[in-house]
């Protein structure tokens, strides 16, 4: 480099990239954009028959591939494989994508303290322990980026899946302010708002599911998104834009809105 450049930001051409929950929908489909010679893609999953089949995916498109399986409940066994995993190799770009959903039923099937604090300790306590532990490392090398997985619910709360809405809420509101206090340390933070893609979880949705992407068609936009160092990658535009107005306008006409739309409780 000489005098007067500057190192091209990590984001351009990531090379080492860390995607947990990469046995989902959108996670294995961004796992297989980024798969390409030179690169190493470390693959968090909890089905090591899906996780194996993803690998040899990535290395047949010529990316070095680490497979780790590990349970994000248990903060003490991620934060030990995750920097065991690391160790030795500068995470360019960390995709914090695993996530579980759960959605209020008839009768007796509502959100139990067991089902909420298992949602809540996957999408938000995974989250942050997966930033954690990563994190000290990107802020020592002054380079890095975090992609947080969040959902276009995070803007209002859906009835039908309170507990998840409030666990992408606050990955919206925790990404929002990384980003803010990373930026002048030289990483990039984006939160993506992801509306509704066709994998297992939309499946189990109990609602319309309005411009439904494929998780490839995701991928696409979350890797360019990320390209870009984009505060927020939001798609579908006009799903984003429903959501956006949800969170602005008066809540009576909000709640109103959500109940013709079909997701109340």
């Amino acid at each position: 480099m000489t005098p007067g450049q500057t190192a091209k930001p990590v984001w351009k051409d990531p090379l080492t990239i860390l995607i947990t929950g990469a046995t989902g929908g959108i996670g294995a489909a961004l796992a297989r954009r980024y798969a390409r010679p030179g690169r190493t893609l470390i693959l968090h999953g909890r089905d090591s028959g899906r996780l194996g089949v993803l690998a040899r995916e990535c290395e047949a498109s010529g990316a070095h591939v680490v497979s780790v399986i590990f349970d994000l409940r248990n903060a003490a066994e991620a934060t030990r494989t995750l920097r065991t995993a690391t160790s030795g190799r500068a995470i360019d770009l960390a995709i914090v994508s695993a996530g579980v959903t759960h959605a209020i039923g008839d009768g007796e099937e509502v959100e139990s303290w067991e089902v909420a604090r298992e949602v809540l300790a996957v999408n938000l306590d995974g989250a942050i322990v997966t930033i954690a532990a990563v994190l000290a490392d990107m802020r020592r090398r002054a380079a890095g980026q975090i992609a947080i997985m969040s959902s276009l619910s995070a803007y209002y709360g859906l009835p039908i899946t309170p507990t998840y809405c409030a666990s992408k809420a606050a990955l919206k509101a925790y990404g929002e302010a990384l980003r803010g206090w990373l930026a002048p340390q030289g990483i990039g933070v984006s939160v993506v708002l992801a509306g509704f893609v066709h994998t297992g979880m939309m499946a189990r949705f109990p609602g319309a599911t309005p411009g439904a992407l494929t998780a490839g068609q995701a991928a696409l936009r979350i890797e360019r998104g990320l390209a870009a160092n984009s505060a927020r990658i939001a798609f579908p535009p006009a799903l984003a834009w429903g959501a956006w107005w949800l969170a602005v306008l008066p809540a009576a006409l909000s709640q109103r809105l959500v109940r013709a739309f079909g997701y109340g409780a």
